[in-house]
């Protein structure tokens, strides 16, 4: 990214004036307006919820779906601020980020896709006003003038135009309107230094023709954890963001839509922190780890142990670093043909640059620092035409998705990975020593041995990967009579993806590693060449040919990185590579109604998410390709409203199959990225809400989902454990094997059960309306990736929050006091990994900690 930081203060300090004036408009209004009567509140009928999960208007409780609808609403009222506080209350659904905040995703029933390699695709479909995002980026996450949200699970290869193998969600923003009360501006002020102020508004421009809403957000906090060497905080939170929405309806049946939206970040995430350390293996005495050598000089790091953990500190020689700027136009056309048919045209283009930088030996010693600056430009374009008659609803449509990616990544050795070399690899030096000695016996005849490992080396590559994606689609539901409904659907897609990679070392006495195999340095060969030369010498001869060529790769800077295993430091080809897949996906789904409250159905769905290139540079024998990820779900559900009672549950049993999943795990010498094989997923879903009184209401969804791999043959095998323990692996087949069977064990990341509780009271103080809520969340047990390293393993935890909400009705405003984690529990947030060069060393991500503070909120 071509240094997108100078210009965020300028917009931070532009979208805070134009969301500080409302508020300072708001403030007088509170302080001097007079109180009206009130009525108590009630909450006797259940809620008629409208849901697009089938690209129409449909009533949640008729969509043979199992989905989530969120509105702003519930936004406001549970002060969720971004998606990851909406794991409270969506079923099977988990949202993850980790080492940066370009690096975020979503799950859904145990299946999601790591984000740490911009070759993968997710496997959740993120789509915000109906446009496709590719990067699940932290500024998505901000949900702020949102109308709905609505989370699909299962397989939805039918009517999404990208990547929905496990399942979609979809963010529908504010419309324009000519409303003159759809206006609003809010501050959220809290511990950590916390202050988001958000404002948006609609304007009418010309009466019932042309509308223009704007909206915006500035947010910024400190984070909870400290890195103790700069003093700073990670995990620390500088974002704004901007949009402009207009609005033209020439004729009741013509309506254009056009959003123009500008965010910017740039905060120090994320801060992992040491969950086993390697100063001393746990099992087997006498062995030591590097974070017994980096305790000692010349290094004199800080040391982390497993009780720091919940602390919150750490210590790094350099802050991480996380950029990026997310901007993009989209057009919709909305066009009434007439009374049955209906065109729905969404144009859009994206851009999106992140520059991310980390201390990835995650210590304040000097030794390693990865750079990913990447650039992707994105342009879709969607058609679709609806039918509406007595019988038959549906939709016939084309969809063409096209994404070019530019990316710059760098390991670079730091100042202090020369020494560290050399202490950790000592049994190399006695070849370079004997080298050194061939030199001065023979004056300088036999060139001496090279630094093996010089400081400051870069490990550069490039990728530039270009996408084209096209489909057409269908999808028609046939009412046979008023209970019985067949929905069916068919996707064919095309994918074709090309990469051109190149890749280069620079460093001290470096310009290029060599790559041709036969001539890395070989330690069994460069013994017999060193006999052969002694030999010679004794006897007054030359060295033969061989013999010197079998010491020369030891007489090349750089010589020592061909003995790390990384494949981040290993020499290889450039690479053009290209792939060209298609695939047909469907649905079919059968809709009951015995009686207008009570709808049961049964569905098959099919999912596709394409095969990729790997944008890592991978070991010189590993494709950079990847197959499709396909998945085969079906589901049976029932949706029930005992209106008597004030009682709504909806539930779902589902069955998945996923084929090649696309997989990565870090072992501490790079990503491991490949198909897997099949994953087989099954659970159980619960939505239910109920009325208990005309003011108290009661909300809870649970889930239990099975997530494990039928059959992967190639896994990352336990890496911290096996050092630790002297045990090793049971999946590895043979002694020498690099990888190790993974079949049966459970897929990294997800829990298996989960249960979230929300009670709301409403009651009356005086004239004032309030809400009193507790939320409770319980997350199962984790492995923190898809190893299952028995070290690599975290519990369950469960989670309180609490919000008082006070409606002042007479200022069209309300104050809501909330605190989250309100009992300080501990955490793993459901990521682990072995640190790089640093065997037997594990780092996870943190939960956050207790947080609290005060929303205020005007309508206007």
């Amino acid at each position: 990214m071509k240094s997108p930081t100078p210009a965020l203060p300028t917009l931070n300090k532009i979208t805070f004036y134009l969301l500080g004036a409302p508020l300072l408009v708001a403030i007088p209004i509170l302080a001097y307006a007079e109180v009206d009567d009130v009525s108590q509140p009630t909450t006797s009928t259940l809620e008629h919820i409208v849901v697009h999960a089938q690209k129409t208007p449909q009533n949640l409780q008729d969509v043979p779906v199992a989905v989530t609808a969120l509105s702003g609403k519930d936004l406001v009222e549970t002060v969720s601020r971004d998606v990851f506080d909406l794991q409270n209350y969506v079923p099977a659904f988990g949202a993850f980020q980790n080492q940066s905040v370009t690096n975020s995703g979503f799950s859904i029933r145990g299946i999601g896709t790591s984000s740490q390699n911009f070759g993968f695709e997710s496997s959740v479909g993120l789509y915000v006003d109906g446009v496709y995002r590719s990067r699940q980026n932290a500024l998505i996450n901000d949900v702020v003038d949102i109308e709905s949200i609505e989370v699909l699970r299962g397989p939805q290869g039918t009517l999404f135009g990208k990547n929905t193998a496990a399942g979609a969600m979809t963010l529908t923003t504010i419309p324009p309107s000519h409303n003159d009360r759809d206006g609003f501006a809010e501050a959220i002020v809290g511990n950590d230094a916390l202050v988001r102020l958000s404002a948006g508004s609609s304007f009418s421009l010309v009466e019932d023709i042309l509308a223009l809403r704007l909206s915006g957000f500035t947010s910024h906090s400190d984070g909870f954890i400290t890195d103790e060497e700069s003093g700073k905080t990670l995990n620390n939170r500088n974002r704004s963001a901007i949009k402009a929405q207009l609005l033209y309806t020439p004729s009741d049946s013509v309506s254009v839509k056009v959003i123009a939206d500008y965010g910017e970040l740039d905060e120090r995430c994320c801060g992992a922190l040491t969950y086993q350390n390697n100063i001393q293996a746990n099992q087997v005495e006498g062995k030591f780890g590097t974070d017994a050598l980096l305790l000692q000089p010349p290094f004199d790091a800080t040391v982390y142990g497993r009780e720091d953990f919940y602390r919150f500190n750490t210590s790094l020689s350099q802050t991480p670093i996380s950029q990026m700027e997310d901007k993009g136009l989209s057009v919709q056309v909305d066009f009434d043909i007439n009374k049955a048919w209906h065109l729905v045209s969404i144009s859009a283009y994206r851009a999106f640059d992140s520059l991310d930088s980390v201390d990835t030996d995650f210590s304040n010693a000097d030794l390693l620092n990865a750079t990913n600056d990447a650039q992707q430009q994105s342009f879709s374009q969607e058609l679709r035409l609806h039918y509406r008659s007595g019988i038959l609803e549906g939709l016939i449509g084309a969809y063409y998705y096209s994404q070019n990616l530019d990316l710059t990544f760098d390991t670079t050795t730091q100042a202090d990975f020369s020494v560290f070399f050399n202490a950790v690899a000592g049994d190399l030096l006695p070849i370079a020593s004997a080298i050194d000695e061939l030199n001065a016996l023979t004056s300088g005849l036999i060139a001496p041995s090279a630094s093996p490992a010089p400081p400051n080396t870069a490990f550069i590559h490039n990728a530039d990967q270009e996408q084209d994606s096209f489909a057409v689609f269908t999808q028609f539901d046939w009412r046979f009579s008023d209970m019985l409904t067949l929905t069916s659907g068919l996707r064919f897609t095309q994918e074709k993806k090309t990469i051109k990679g190149q890749f280069d070392e620079q460093g001290l006495g470096i310009d290029g590693l060599e790559q041709d195999p036969t001539k890395w340095p070989n330690i069994n060969s460069a013994l017999l060449g060193l006999q052969e030369i002694g030999a010679a010498l004794a006897q007054g001869d030359f060295p033969s040919q061989s013999s010197l060529n079998a010491i020369a790769p030891f007489q090349r800077a750089g010589w020592g990185y061909f003995f790390l295993g990384s494949a981040a430091v290993m020499p290889r080809p450039d690479l053009n590579e290209s792939i060209d897949d298609d695939q047909l996906t469907g649905t079919v789904k059968l809709a009951y109604h015995p009686q207008d409250n009570t709808l049961a159905y049964a569905s098959f769905a099919t999912g596709y998410k394409a095969g990729g290139t790997n944008t890592d540079r991978i070991l010189p024998g590993l494709s950079p390709l990847f197959n499709a990820e396909k998945s085969r779900s079906t589901e049976v559900g029932i949706k029930h409203d005992f209106e008597d009672v004030g009682l709504r549950v909806n539930a779902a049993a589902h069955y998945t199959k996923i084929q090649d999943f696309q997989a990565t795990t870090f072992t501490g010498t790079g990503f491991n990225l490949q198909n897997a094989g099949d994953i087989a997923v099954k659970g159980i879903e619960l939505e239910a809400t109920w009325l208990i009184t005309s003011n108290t209401e009661l909300h809870a969804n649970a889930s239990r989902t099975l997530a494990n791999f039928d059959e992967f043959k190639q896994g990352t095998c336990w890496v911290a454990y096996t050092w630790h323990t002297g045990i090793d692996d049971p999946g590895r087949v043979n002694p020498g094997d690099p990888f190790c069977a993974r079949d049966g064990d459970r897929v990294g990341f997800e829990p298996q059960n989960s249960l979230s509780l929300m009670l709301n009271h409403h009651f009356a103080l005086g004239n004032y309306p309030l809400t009193a809520s507790i939320d409770y969340q319980y997350t199962g047990d984790v492995f923190l990736d898809d190893a299952n390293d028995p070290y690599k393993y975290s519990g369950a935890f469960s989670l309180f929050n609490a919000r008082l909400r006070v409606k002042i009705t007479q200022w069209d405003s309300e104050i809501i006091a909330w605190s989250r984690n309100l009992f300080d529990e501990q955490y793993v947030a459901r990521s682990g990994f072995d640190v790089p060069v640093q065997t037997g060393k594990i780092m996870a991500y943190p939960g956050a900690p207790r947080s609290f503070g005060v929303t205020f909120r005007k309508t206007f």
